[in-house]
């Protein structure tokens, strides 16, 4: 009986890590490569960081994910950041470039890959929320060259800092539903399971079968805006998407592989 000894660790740090689908991504696509690498969750709490980074450093690790509530905070351990990291601000993923640990976000490719089919008709987006999802999705929206981006979000401030920063226009919370939208994409946690389950982030008085609805929460798949937007007849992008698009960019960035989205988005669906 032959026993798999794996040459590569990867993992993900976050905290807590509840029920997250990433070794289940990840290790499958190892086997479906034939790739003898295994990906494990760390739970690392925030007084940790500092620790687990430096075993990145001393352990034979090739690369990590990294969650809430670290996204921020790993930065302060890390040698080079990427363009992009650089642009949004924070860091979802770790790997080694020669002895250099870079930091990477590949969330906004789990924005703009869902998105690309549809972007040739959306001139006008809404993005709802401003925390560190809003600003990986702003990445993610202009580079899909959508000119016109909103944002709004129950403190105004937070999302006069973000538009500022991105150059992007801002709307009032209580003003949101007044106008018609090509996207709308929600990034808050508002329609997540859970105590704001039942929370629509959006007043839909306005939208219609012309609007495109993009809700990055995935748990439930379908969220009180998914459920609003079927009715109103609107193009839905489920919150799984994202998850699959930003796991398939850091497989990328990994191993050079790609991993096959219809496959992959079979079997997240399988055991979501």
């Amino acid at each position: 009986m032959s026993v798999f000894i794996p040459e590569r660790l990867f993992g993900i740090i976050g905290h807590p890590l509840g029920h997250t689908m990433s070794p289940r991504l990840h290790n499958w696509a190892f086997e479906q490569y034939k790739i003898p690498a295994v990906y494990m969750t760390w739970p690392t709490a925030p007084e940790k960081v500092k620790n687990f980074m430096q075993s990145f450093r001393n352990l034979p690790i090739s690369g990590a994910s990294v969650t809430i509530p670290h996204k921020l905070s790993v930065i302060n351990y890390i040698d080079q950041l990427t363009p992009r990291a650089k642009a949004v601000g924070a860091v979802n993923t770790l790997y080694w470039r020669n002895d250099h640990i870079v930091g990477d976000n590949t969330d906004t490719a789990g924005v703009s890959e869902p998105l690309r089919p549809h972007c040739s008709q959306v001139k006008k987006a809404l993005l709802i929320g401003a925390g560190g999802a809003a600003r990986a999705a702003i990445y993610g929206l202009k580079s899909l060259n959508i000119k016109e981006i909103f944002i709004t979000n129950r403190t105004k401030s937070k999302a006069d800092d973000l538009a500022k920063e991105f150059k992007i226009s801002v709307i009032d919370w209580d003003n949101r539903g007044d106008q018609h939208f090509d996207l709308i994409v929600n990034s808050t946690a508002l329609g997540m399971s859970g105590k704001f389950e039942k929370i629509n982030p959006m007043i839909m008085a306005e939208q219609d079968s012309n609007t495109i609805i993009y809700d990055l929460v995935y748990n439930p798949l379908e969220t009180a805006l998914i459920k609003e937007a079927t009715e109103k007849g609107c193009t839905i992008i489920h919150g799984i998407e994202m998850f699959l698009h930003q796991g398939i960019e850091q497989f990328k960035i990994w191993t050079g592989k790609n991993i096959e989205p219809q496959a992959a988005r079979h079997l997240l669906m399988k055991h979501l």
